[in-house]
């Protein structure tokens, strides 16, 4: 009939009627204790990294566009951006879009010195392209949806 009894317990409560107990579990975790370590010419061992070749770097695939609607109003080519932490949009895109007053807000911007697409209003960017379960295969150029 005893060894089919459970009794929950909190460990506090537990510790606190077992001094004994409760003075090892403490030296266990505050004690620092030395480590062994054996001879390193001694030591034979086989390590995948070594004997698999690393994976190539490559080149960055720069960025691409995709059509996108939104309400009414359709893109043709929307900048899909995969890890931007700030996303823009012009003025006259969100006047269009009828999302009320914009907020003010205080920001620097680092400009890159590259050129300026006019045919490219909208960036999507990663969190976006994760509500529709987007696949973006970056050595195809292909994006599934």
């Amino acid at each position: 009939m005893l060894k089919q009894l459970f009794i929950n317990v909190p460990l506090i409560e537990a510790l606190e009627q077992m001094p004994r107990y409760a003075k090892f579990m403490k030296d266990l975790v505050t004690k620092k204790r030395a480590v062994r370590f054996e001879n390193e010419e001694r030591l034979q061992h086989c390590s995948a990294i070594d004997t698999r070749s690393l994976v190539l770097k490559k080149e960055d695939p720069g960025a691409f566009t995709i059509p996108c609607t939104i309400i009414i109003l359709h893109f043709a080519k929307s900048l899909c951006d995969l890890g931007a932490s700030i996303n823009l949009m012009p003025l006259s895109i969100y006047k269009k879009l009828g999302l009320g007053a914009p907020k003010l807000t205080v920001m620097r911007l680092l400009m890159d010195d590259r050129t300026v697409d006019f045919e490219v209003p909208i960036i999507l960017g990663s969190p976006f392209l994760a509500t529709r379960c987007a696949l973006v295969d970056m050595e195809r150029g292909q994006m599934k949806f």
